[in-house]
């Protein structure tokens, strides 16, 4: 999970209003029920459009697919950060990249890192990995069987138990992607110093109850979203809450719970868009 790095923006105030001017376009969705009407998040078109803003906060471009060979420490104690979204030698969740890419394709080049990135979980040490390491994780992006890898890893810790977890909570394709979003960058579980997704989640739901409890869809998700601005700003590494204020709650406020195109938002004062077909 990638931890952005990039200063925070002037103010609230100044991220609200950023959000208003952004928020021009025509109101789709509805405003209650259980989810707005239309494909859900893993229709593909929706989740290559979730990969792309997901992009646009993690790698600041919205070609998600060239970002299998990145990797570099950003400083935020988690180690090296890598690939589509942001995996991290210190949470493990590189580690499961690679393990399964050992799998595929026994003898690689990155399956001699497995005993260090053992060892170097829950820190931010590069012990065992350093400069050969990295150099191996961008070439190995020419492989079809590391990229499948990470489309793997990424669907099984955080886009399918998002969405899956959007769909029980009674929300269309905007919800699911809030949530997809929050467990990228924070993780299901709480760490030290990190709130996850269910805490969030849990929280929202204190003070409004979900589409699936009869809630409204779009009061919900601004509890959500608060919980989510509150949990970055009690964590160390993350400051900037712009992916949320300038982009999910633009979306939110046009009242676009199917994440219809044409999108446009910011993200640390970059201006993002996503025509319609």
């Amino acid at each position: 999970m990638k931890i952005s790095t990039r200063p925070p923006l002037a103010s609230r105030l100044a991220l609200l209003l950023a959000a208003v001017v952004l928020s021009g376009c025509t109101a789709t969705g509805s405003d209650s029920g259980k989810g707005a009407a239309g494909p859900g998040l893993d229709d593909p078109v929706k989740k290559d459009i979730a990969m792309q803003l997901v992009s646009s906060a993690e790698n600041s471009t919205l070609d998600w697919k060239a970002q299998y060979g990145y990797i570099e420490d950003i400083g935020d104690g988690r180690g090296y950060t890598g690939g589509i979204i942001g995996f991290c030698s210190g949470t493990g969740d590189m580690l499961s990249v690679v393990e399964r890419y050992a799998k595929a394709r026994p003898g690689n080049a990155l399956e001699r890192f497995l005993p260090a990135l053992r060892k170097v979980r829950g820190t931010d040490a590069h012990t065992g990995l350093g400069r050969a390491f990295t150099d191996a994780w961008a070439r190995a992006a020419k492989d079809a069987a590391f990229r499948a890898a990470q489309d793997t890893e990424r669907d099984r810790s955080s886009f399918d138990p998002a969405v899956a977890r959007g769909r029980a909570d009674g929300l269309g394709a905007l919800g699911q992607f809030i949530y997809y979003d929050a467990y990228v960058m924070h993780g299901s579980a709480d760490a030290e110093g990190d709130v996850g997704f269910t805490t969030m989640r849990r929280r929202a739901l204190a003070e409004a109850d979900s589409p699936a409890e009869g809630g409204n869809e779009r009061a919900y998700l601004d509890a959500f979203l608060d919980a989510r601005v509150a949990a970055i700003r009690e964590e160390p590494s993350h400051h900037d809450t712009s992916r949320v204020e300038t982009a999910q709650r633009v979306f939110l406020r046009e009242g676009n719970l199917g994440l219809e195109t044409p999108l446009r938002w910011k993200v640390y004062g970059d201006s993002y868009e996503i025509k319609g077909s």
